[in-house]
């Protein structure tokens, strides 16, 4: 018999992977604080909630994918949240991006309560939520993991046990360093290349056969060549993740001087007006700057 799901949060990611599990033929519960977001999933088969209390009454497994970290503590901790409905030996799953120590504190509470956490924030974007293909980084008791696998497993292909409680949000982080600094690096590199009256697609077609190739030169360098940024992951949702990252690494006492810098060009592109848009369209940033345009070949292209 399957367990019965909860999902708390139905933005592009929630909505996805909520979906997925009832095409899975899970019984699923659903919450969002707008209900308008709710309706495609009752239509579905799913049923809605008037609280995450109210949800976690009947569900063994609760999942949250909520914006930030007070979001997550509300759902969770707060009231008529998830505490104070869920019982002994139900596992909470948060999906969301959150600062690691804040969610080892959430695991600490329910801990109190008999009900267990995992932390699994994801990556892969919207279209690898909708395709079930998403990278899912998971913290918490190896156990529970094993229990809960095969559900992740309808949503993500990549599915790694990262370690205890709050992990899974350590290589989150990590995964948002890399991609910014990427998403830079290949800007820099088309910003040189048409400088140099050098065709940067050529370049980027070029590069994806070599070992500076990626997912993120194939995907966001196609993204800045066409200027195609409708949101895959929006740069405001991206600002919050490198907020993340440095209030963590200023409770590990580290120091990530590159990782300043580019989120610096982060906060620059939601300031300029286009934190509603892909944060690849950190790319315009480099080529206002520069006087040139990717798809052209040349200064003032």
């Amino acid at each position: 018999m399957k367990p019965i799901i909860g999902y708390i949060g139905l933005g592009v990611m929630g909505n996805a992977c909520a979906n997925n599990l009832l095409k899975a033929g899970y019984p699923l519960h659903i919450y969002a604080r707008r209900p308008e977001q709710m309706q495609g999933l009752i239509q579905a088969g799913a049923q809605p909630s008037t609280s995450p209390q109210n949800m976690a009454q009947c569900c063994d497994i609760i999942f949250t994918n909520v914006s930030d970290t007070s979001d997550v503590q509300q759902v969770i901790l707060g009231e008529q949240g998830v505490i104070l409905g869920a019982k002994a030996g139900s596992v909470v799953v948060d999906m969301s991006t959150i600062l690691p120590s804040a969610s080892r504190q959430i695991a600490a509470a329910l801990a109190e309560k008999n009900i267990e956490m995992l932390d699994a924030p994801v990556s892969g974007g919207s279209q690898g939520a909708i395709d079930g293909t998403l990278s899912i980084m998971v913290g918490g008791k190896a156990e529970v993991f094993q229990r809960i696998l095969p559900v992740l497993q309808v949503m993500g292909k990549n599915i790694v046990h990262i370690g205890d409680s709050g992990a899974g949000q350590v290589a989150k982080a990590c995964n948002q360093i890399i991609v910014t600094q990427t998403l830079a690096a290949i800007a820099e590199a088309f910003t040189l290349a048409t400088a140099a009256g050098v065709d940067a697609g050529k370049v980027r077609q070029a590069l994806l056969g070599g070992f500076a190739g990626s997912r993120m030169l194939d995907v966001h360098g196609q993204r800045m060549l066409t200027r195609n940024y409708t949101p895959g992951f929006k740069a405001q949702l991206h600002q919050k993740d490198m907020q993340i990252v440095q209030q963590f690494a200023a409770e590990q006492g580290v120091d990530l001087p590159s990782t300043d810098l580019v989120t610096a060009y982060i906060n620059a592109l939601v300031e300029a007006g286009l934190g509603e848009q892909d944060s690849a369209a950190m790319g315009t940033l480099f080529e206002q700057k520069a006087g040139v345009n990717f798809g052209c070949i040349g200064k003032d292209g």
